[in-house]
């Protein structure tokens, strides 16, 4: 662990409560420590840092336990190992782990370095003209009818908008829509993102 890194007791909590992935885990946070990184809890992940700026998430899933990298598309895949984070995402990438074995220091240290030089040269992600928000029609027809619930959307974030769109948007029947628009309501009310709590 690098002297001039900044651990997080509740990085640390969160390690210790991990079920799955915990090794792993472990293990990329040490990497992460030892290249200068400074951690802490953020969106409920461990997040690591370079002069306040975000670099990093470890993201433990069912299958695998991830390194995200916040702008993945502007690091050189030397390894090729960088994945998508999904058809939704437009800039994060990350490395996936299913074992402690997998996990390769030099490797890791390698992207991490680059992600560093990223932050570092204040380089942005150039993201082409956005897609115009296509909303399902069950939440066209509640919006429709109910005025407060159609301000309050209206006044949420465009990513807040847009993380409830791909939820109700996920859902393949249109009756699961509806039940999850109905279930959101009352956070889209409170201005809050669907993950915010």
């Amino acid at each position: 662990m690098s002297p001039m890194s900044a651990t997080d007791p509740k990085v640390e909590a969160f390690v210790r409560r991990a079920k799955t992935w915990q090794g792993e885990i472990r293990k990329l946070r040490s990497i992460l420590l030892d290249c200068g990184l400074d951690e802490a809890l953020k969106w409920s992940k461990p997040c690591f840092m370079i002069e306040a700026k975000n670099v990093a998430l470890i993201q433990p899933f069912r299958n695998h336990c991830a390194l995200l990298f916040l702008k993945g598309i502007l690091l050189e895949d030397t390894h090729g190992a960088l994945r998508s984070q999904g058809e939704n995402s437009r800039s994060a990438l990350r490395l996936e782990f299913t074992r402690q074995a997998d996990i390769k220091k030099t490797v890791v240290k390698s992207y991490v370095k680059q992600a560093i030089a990223v932050e570092r040269a204040g380089l942005q992600v150039e993201f082409k003209a956005k897609r115009a928000l296509v909303l399902p029609e069950e939440l066209k027809l509640v919006l429709e009818k109910d005025r407060k619930l159609a301000q309050a959307f209206q006044a949420l974030t465009p990513g807040r908008q847009r993380g409830y769109v791909l939820h109700f948007t996920d859902a393949k029947q249109s009756k699961t829509r509806v039940a999850r628009i109905e279930a959101c309501a009352p956070k889209i009310l409170a201005g809050k993102g669907r993950n915010d709590r």
